[in-house]
């Protein structure tokens, strides 16, 4: 079976940086552990598939390991296939997701997600938390991941994690942030769990930081950097139950795989 596939790196204008994301256009749902089979043969954070659905799409995304509820780079690139290769004439997409519709508008030279607000709560922070990090934070919240909040954008990029203790704690990954130097605040992402020790750029992460941060410094539309190796910028909005996330996209490659 021939099936068709795109390297898109997301959250980024430029090649070699942002999120690579796999993505897979098809006619109709193959069985699932193919699906897992291809994820881990590419060996990216997420891999995502799709098949129409009415005028839209149904999609999923898996990482090497594991199927998961939500992903905003690799929705951010399924949609720039679908508007890029697929239909270039469309302005906007909804992909149907285990998290919901996730509607996707161009917007100049970038283009818009529409996603779910996953709000955290203050906790106290968890050992395995600490020392997988190895810095103790300002403030530790709960919710889809823990996010541990430091005072500084060094203290973020100086973290070297131990992924062991993180891979043991009860919730999908690790956020961590802090106030930007250029841009309002800076994270890094961490999902041993799923198979990804340091995510690029995460943005269903967002759907956690743009609320935390949207109340802290007093305003809806906020600039965020994820502050990994490859690094890639989000403009973010507050829109209460939802976040609209902003970001661009650019092909790596065009291929055909055999399964």
């Amino acid at each position: 079976m021939k099936l068709p596939l795109y390297q898109v790196d997301a959250f980024t204008g430029d090649v070699f940086h942002g999120n690579p994301a796999a993505v897979c256009p098809l006619g109709e749902w193959l069985d699932d552990a193919v699906l897992q089979a291809i994820a881990a043969e590419n060996n990216l954070s997420e891999t995502a598939f799709f098949v129409p659905l009415g005028e839209n799409y149904r999609l999923r995304w898996f990482t090497p390991v594991t199927e998961v509820d939500l992903c905003g780079h690799a929705t951010l690139a399924s949609a720039f296939v679908v508007f890029t290769h697929l239909d270039p004439r469309r302005e906007e997409v909804v992909f149907e997701t285990r998290s919901g519709p996730l509607g996707v508008v161009r917007a100049g030279g970038a283009f818009s997600m529409d996603f779910p607000t996953l709000c955290a709560s203050p906790c106290a922070p968890p050992g395995d938390l600490i020392a997988g990090l190895g810095a103790e934070p300002r403030a530790v919240l709960a919710g889809e991941d823990y996010m541990a909040v430091f005072d500084d954008e060094s203290a973020v990029r100086a973290l070297r994690p131990e992924m062991a203790p993180l891979r043991r704690l009860d919730r999908r990954g690790v956020i961590a942030t802090a106030p930007g130097e250029s841009v309002d605040f800076v994270s890094r992402f961490f999902a041993p769990k799923a198979g990804i020790p340091e995510d690029p750029v995460t943005g269903s992460a967002h759907c956690t930081l743009v609320p935390y941060w949207s109340a802290r410094l007093g305003r809806r539309a906020l600039r965020a950097r994820q502050v990994s190796l490859r690094g890639g910028e989000i403009e973010c909005e507050d829109r209460g139950e939802r976040v609209k996330l902003t970001g661009k996209a650019v092909q790596y490659f065009e291929g055909t795989i055999s399964t």
